[in-house]
């Protein structure tokens, strides 16, 4: 059985290894981007691509 992703605590491991004094003040703010962030990801790794799509080298918009 796998784990569920739990972002709070992605939050407090990479503030600690990144030697990030994150306040109490901030925290709840920043797992709440993080959630967002992980809901936009799943929303954009659930597209699928055709096989025969080829990722560009460089982004020219």
């Amino acid at each position: 059985m796998e784990k569920e992703f739990d972002v709070g605590e992605y939050v407090d491991l990479m503030a600690f290894l990144v030697d990030l004094q994150l306040s109490d003040e901030y925290r709840d703010g920043v797992v709440a981007n993080f959630e967002r962030i992980k809901a936009i990801a799943q929303l954009v790794n659930s597209f699928e691509l055709p096989d025969d799509v080829e990722a560009a080298p460089i982004f020219e918009p």
